[in-house]
């Protein structure tokens, strides 16, 4: 149910509490002074703290403990308990944070009902605060081709270690649903997410947003390493971050513990440090722009992330995924894909990968009209005007081609679409384009097109040399 320290110089007093405090299921440890206590929380933050003012042969009092545990662990609920407690104490002790105050000799059915409020009151403050954190970003791994199914085998290895993993790929290709999905499926799915953009944030905030602040004025605000204590802290585009909170990060890293703007002590975390870039880290240490430090530290479990031309078998299932979505968050159309619409998404360039199908699915819905199936037509970008149907728009570079190489390039390209679009099967891109699968062999070979294996996926190109 929840870990519960009991500080209290009475020995009998302590033992009777924790008697029946693990009679209702609760588990304790004891502390007869300060020492005792402020070992027992930096060694483990426990749930609910149950704390006397006057401590014998210590170096702290009840009060003393309070405001240091608060500054540092400002999500433990404290309940005081005192036997000589009047109500300047009782004002003190909730002006410095506790949650409550409770007199010796207490009634044992009290203190568990206030035990019970100050365990929900601190669940609900979690929760509330990961509501509030919380982004539109699912976690849900959407595909099936061979680049999804080898991205994902990878992604399942690592979610129940503790090990930092590097996620790398294009802008928009999902490395932020590949790091919420590790998150959904380990050991601290319980725990909070907390994501860190290194590009949005201003250089000069950043340690106020990573470490907190502390001011007589203001008291106490978290950031974002003690908001993900106990869960991931997620680097988005880690490349970004300015150099002198890189060198920060690494103490960090290194000690699991920081010191907060204007504060006077550490600050202990749990925290599994998962990020992800665009960029080539190495050239970004060859520029100086990167510590190789950090750059190990982070990079325990490199995973690349396949961009949305890796894996165009996935574009219908992704593409209906986004329909879905938008049908529930927004009330737009529940639309099926006609097959030209589906050929088309599958044979279009996308440079900002599934973020910019999702955009386009978007924006289709918003636009279209009616609902029936989406026609190929209402893809952006791609309608003709009225005295155009029925033709394709030629290049400048291939109409200036004698026929017969000009048939050649356009078969080429062509084939090389179709075969991507397929995922590398040869069986179902012969079936698509109406040939034979020995004849179509016969014309990749005439034409250079080969295929090979890329980020798991088989993918065409034209082979050196081919012209």
């Amino acid at each position: 149910m929840g870990d519960i320290l009991i500080v209290d110089d009475e020995r009998d007093i302590r033992e009777l509490v924790s008697d029946i405090l693990r009679d209702e299921g609760y588990s304790t440890r004891l502390a007869a002074n300060s020492d005792e206590c402020m070992a027992e929380v930096a060694a483990e933050p426990p749930a609910l703290m149950i704390l006397d003012i006057w401590l014998k042969d210590s170096k702290m009092d009840g009060i003393d403990i309070l405001k240091t545990v608060r500054r540092d662990h400002p999500e433990i609920p404290i309940v005081i308990i005192s036997g000589h407690g009047n109500i300047e104490i009782a004002v003190a002790a909730i002006k410095q944070g506790a949650y409550d105050f409770i007199e010796k000799p207490f009634n044992i059915d009290q203190l568990l009902v206030v035990i019970r409020r100050a365990m929900e009151a601190s669940r609900l403050r979690r929760e509330n605060l990961e509501l509030r954190r919380k982004d539109v970003t699912s976690a849900e791994m959407v595909g099936s081709s061979t680049a999804f199914r080898a991205l994902k085998a990878q992604l399942d290895k690592v979610t129940k270690s503790n090990g930092r993993v590097m996620l790398t790929g294009p802008a928009g290709s999902g490395k932020e649903v590949a790091a919420r999905y590790i998150h959904a499926n380990s050991n601290r799915a319980d725990g909070p997410f907390v994501c860190v953009n290194s590009a949005s944030i201003e250089p000069e905030r950043m340690e106020e947003v990573l470490f907190g602040r502390e001011s007589p004025e203001r008291g106490v605000e978290a950031g974002l390493l003690e908001q993900a204590n106990g869960g991931i802290l997620y680097f988005d585009e880690v490349a970004d971050m300015p150099l002198g909170t890189q060198s920060k990060i690494l103490r960090v890293l290194v000690d699991q513990q920081f010191r907060r703007s204007g504060g006077g002590g550490n600050i202990r975390v749990d925290i599994r440090v998962i990020s992800s870039t665009n960029k080539d880290l190495q050239a970004e240490i060859q520029a100086g722009r990167f510590r190789e430090e950090l750059y190990h530290r982070l990079n325990v479990v490199p995973i690349t992330v396949p961009s949305l031309e890796e894996r165009r078998e996935d574009i219908p299932e992704l593409a209906r995924h986004f329909i879905s979505y938008f049908n529930k968050t927004q009330g737009l159309p529940l639309r099926e894909l006609s097959d030209d619409a589906v050929a088309l998404l599958q044979t279009m360039r996308w440079p900002g990968n599934v973020r910019q199908l999702k955009n386009v699915i978007e924006r289709v819905l918003i636009l279209g009209e009616g609902t029936g199936p989406i026609t190929a037509a209402e893809l952006p970008g791609l309608e003709e005007p009225a005295e155009e149907k029925g033709r394709v728009i030629i290049s400048g570079a291939i109409a200036t081609l004698p026929l017969r190489e000009a048939r050649e390039m356009f078969e080429r390209e062509y084939l090389l679409t179709q075969i991507n679009r397929f995922g590398g099967n040869i069986s179902r891109t012969a079936a698509f384009v109406g040939m034979e699968r020995s004849a179509l062999h016969r014309k990749l070979k005439s034409l250079g097109v080969v295929t090979a294996n890329k980020s798991g996926a088989r993918v065409a190109y034209v082979a050196e040399g081919a012209d």
